[in-house]
């Protein structure tokens, strides 16, 4: 699994869900352009001290990542699962594979209409009528992994106990 954010704008979202792959195993891609440095203070701040346990890589274009994916999968296209408040399939009934690559658009408007028609995959969060347009960026990251992840059955074995430090009864 992997999660790819095109042309992210605000650093706490980004460092959040940097945070999120860290503890996921999950690779993080960010297509340029960013709205912020890396070296934004409040990206570091989201992300903690896990930065050293985030695999990132950052591409100039999408079609970058395209390329490269599709060559470290000797050849074979990656499956890009795009996220929409706009449609697709509700989280919970969509059939994701384990190397899915789940992509997601700026918070102030989203995937745009020509990366959304490079991939039939197509996912939603599903939500109340009128209560809202959408969802954090972070937030979403966090269900849409999880979700993926639990109906891959990757959640399972020894790997994903709770930590040690964790309190009893404490959330996480």
């Amino acid at each position: 699994m992997e999660i790819l954010l095109f042309q992210p704008e605000i650093p706490p979202n980004t460092g959040n869900i940097a945070r999120l792959c860290a503890v996921t195993g999950t690779r993080l891609h960010l297509v340029e352009p960013l709205g912020f440095k890396l070296e934004d203070r409040y990206l570091k701040r989201a992300g903690l001290d896990y930065w050293p346990q985030v695999e990132l890589a950052v591409w100039p274009h999408f079609q970058a990542w395209i390329e490269a994916a599709a060559e470290a999968r000797g050849g074979r296209p990656p499956r890009c699962v795009m996220t929409s408040a706009r449609g697709g399939a509700p989280l919970h009934r969509f059939a994701f594979e384990q190397d899915d690559c789940l992509v997601f658009g700026p918070e102030t408007r989203g995937l745009p209409d020509e990366v959304l028609e490079l991939s039939p995959w197509r996912v939603r969060i599903p939500m109340l009528a009128g209560r809202g347009r959408c969802l954090n960026l972070s937030t979403s990251a966090g269900i849409v992994l999880y979700g993926a992840l639990a109906r891959c059955g990757m959640l399972d074995g020894p790997e994903w106990e709770a930590p040690e430090s964790a309190a009893p009864g404490a959330s996480a």
